[in-house]
């Protein structure tokens, strides 16, 4: 099920290279023989002011003033600082390290549209959900599949890992939107989750425990706790929502409509949004997702047309419009950010990866990555230095040069 297609082991974001022939050698002789790939961790981010702060006794502090605390835009990103101590000739993510990934593997395990996939916490494992009613467990390290599962009764749709590496969350879109908690140990479910009357269109697991939110078609945004079937809250919306948690579980962000986006500390929600950022009304494509960035300070707003939104997480602001992809049709791209928070990436209709510098909004690299079909699903690993995206095909990537 899985084909080479030339690369080698995963280069290290923060440890020191050997000799560049050397590892030349050592590139061409994994990628030439097949052998399983053991990828080393990313830099670890420093400490930094997320948007989360706010919500944990700050929320007196107007916007302005808690921008205004934000370390300039001269200060080092996280990569730089984790490595600010490193020595010369470690590999740190860059243009030049983004524009040299190259498909690595190939998985045909599905025969029908993946409709999402999930890394688990620690990078080791991804899960896919696909239209074919299978679930795919890889292992990220030795790049293969370890195990496939069924939910033939229910469909499969968004699927999202818990806390717990062997349990998932998953939305069904057969016979009901139910969402359900299932164990990959034993393949039995631990809990259903009822309320949703229409497709769950986000689901999203808290950074920091055992809550989770999902929005749905229904024009709802749920929030509940693995451990009760019961909804811990309900929001009534007007339009499509979207809804994602900043990185530190402390608030979340509603989109609705298209062209509204509201914070909410998590603890009081019920009192209403603590902020609003109003945009303009999208005419031509709705949204379909929404992310922060691991720093906290960037959302990312995904459509279902040609364009990507990078807004200012503390005054609302569009920072960015990437655009020049193809999506004539109209699909849900899932647009995402790498673990550094200094590059936009998202698939395209042609199965071309488009990535973004964040800061300057200029295009880093366009990658082809041989994909049958609309590339739906991309996500960079949260702590190795490889990528995925999926089409009705599963590809990991990794990059081929030395920086």
């Amino acid at each position: 099920a899985a084909g080479i297609l030339g690369c080698g082991a995963f280069p290290p974001t923060s440890a020191v290279l050997p000799a560049c022939a050397a590892r030349r050698r050592r590139v061409a002789a994994v990628g030439a023989a097949g052998r399983p790939f053991y990828p080393l961790p990313l830099a670890r981010p420093a400490s930094g002011i997320g948007i989360g702060h706010r919500a944990s006794g700050e929320r007196e502090r107007t916007l302005s003033h808690r921008a205004a605390q934000l370390p300039s835009s001269n200060a080092p990103s996280f990569i730089a600082a984790a490595d600010a101590g490193a020595r010369e000739g470690e590999m740190k993510l860059t243009d030049n390290v983004l524009r040299s990934f190259r498909v690595a593997k190939v998985f045909r395990e599905n025969n029908d549209k993946i409709n999402c996939f999930d890394f688990s916490p620690n990078g080791e494992t991804l899960i896919s959900s696909s239209d074919d009613d299978s679930i795919v467990l890889y292992d990220c390290q030795e790049g293969k599949p370890k195990r496939t599962l069924y939910s033939k009764k229910y469909g499969v749709d968004l699927i999202r890992y818990t806390h717990a590496a062997n349990t998932v969350v998953y939305s069904s879109n057969k016979i009901d939107d139910t969402i359900r908690y299932l164990s990959l140990h034993d393949n039995k479910y631990i809990r259903y989750f009822h309320g949703h009357s229409k497709r769950v269109v986000a689901l999203c697991m808290s950074p920091v425990d055992d809550t989770f939110m999902s929005s749905s078609l229904d024009k709802t945004i749920r929030l509940w706790d693995l451990r009760s079937p019961n909804c811990q809250g309900l929001m009534h919306l007007q339009g499509r929502p979207t809804c994602s948690f900043d990185p530190e579980g402390l608030i979340f962000a509603a989109g609705v409509n298209s062209e509204i986006i509201k914070l909410y500390d998590l603890r009081s929600f019920d009192k209403g949004p603590f902020a609003t950022f109003k945009m303009q009304h999208e005419r031509t494509c709705e949204w379909t997702g929404l992310k922060f960035s691991n720093d906290g300070k960037l959302m990312l707003v995904s459509t279902n047309g040609g364009m990507v939104r990078l807004i200012d997480a503390f005054k609302g602001a569009v920072l960015q419009t990437f655009g020049g992809f193809n999506n004539s049709k109209g699909i849900s791209l899932e647009a995402s950010f790498t673990p550094d928070s200094q590059f936009v990436m998202i698939g395209s209709e042609d199965g071309k990866v488009h990535v973004w510098n964040a800061e300057s909004g200029l295009k880093v690299a366009v990658l082809d990555g041989k994909h049958t079909g609309p590339v739906s699903c991309l996500q960079f690993n949260p702590k190795f230095m490889t990528f995925a995206s999926a089409c009705s095909n599963m590809a990991f990537w990794l990059p081929t040069i030395d920086d």
